[in-house]
């Protein structure tokens, strides 16, 4: 853990404990539920953990913010920035029981009094959030789909509300089908100083673009 904390100045002395017990819970649970593929977990901090805690270089969070975190899986982006913004409360939705019933585990045995798992398609949610995050769940145009009607306009906090997403490779072809952009691209080779992360990004699209977002083209 201590390899990557320098990157993350924002990040409180007491929040990074709790981080590195998460870090235990998710390997863990990864022995009996395949969450994240084992030659990664030996890279666990370096590779996912700091990849979700980029965002925290560039996102504040006044209290009450609401975050729906779609597609999360293992708990991914949702309870680590659930962790470094106790002040805002996650919900964090998968379709998948099991990996839903490992999200809860931790965040119970955690503690955190902010989070909410729920076994769930988004498109069904029928709530407003002030984000909705996702890290690498679907192409965009698909991903769009299920929470255009997901995310409220604002600007309480230090970027507008909107969608934050992690995506790796190659972007133009997913952008031009979406048919909106994002207003901020975060580099995350950069940002993390490290090449691992070469054509990874964390993208924030506004909510006043959102619903302009194309349907994806029938298969």
């Amino acid at each position: 853990m201590q390899s990557i904390r320098d990157k993350f100045p924002h990040i409180s002395e007491a929040t990074w404990p709790i981080l590195e017990a998460w870090a235990e819970l998710l390997r863990e649970w990864n022995e009996k539920v395949n969450l994240i593929s084992r030659k990664d977990i030996d890279h666990l901090e370096e590779r996912h953990l700091a990849h979700c805690l980029a965002i925290t270089n560039h996102l504040k969070l006044m209290s009450g913010t609401r975050i729906l975190d779609v597609g999360t899986g293992g708990g991914l982006p949702g309870l680590p920035m659930a962790i470094c913004y106790p002040q805002a409360h996650f919900t964090l939705v998968d379709s998948i029981g099991k990996k839903i019933a490992v999200v809860q585990d931790i965040a119970t045995r955690l503690k955190l009094k902010n989070v909410e798992a729920k076994q769930v398609r988004a498109e069904t949610l029928n709530k407003q959030f002030d984000f909705v995050t996702g890290r690498a769940v679907k192409n965009l145009p698909e991903y769009f789909s299920w929470i255009k009607g997901n995310v409220r306009r604002g600007e309480r906090n230090s970027i507008p509300n909107g969608v934050l997403y992690w995506k790796g490779g190659e972007l133009d072809s997913e952008l031009e089908a979406l048919g909106i952009r994002p207003r901020k691209t975060i580099d995350l080779e950069k940002e993390l100083d490290d090449p691992y992360f070469e054509q990874k990004y964390i993208l924030h699209f506004d909510a006043r673009d959102v619903p302009r977002a194309r349907k994806p083209k029938a298969q």
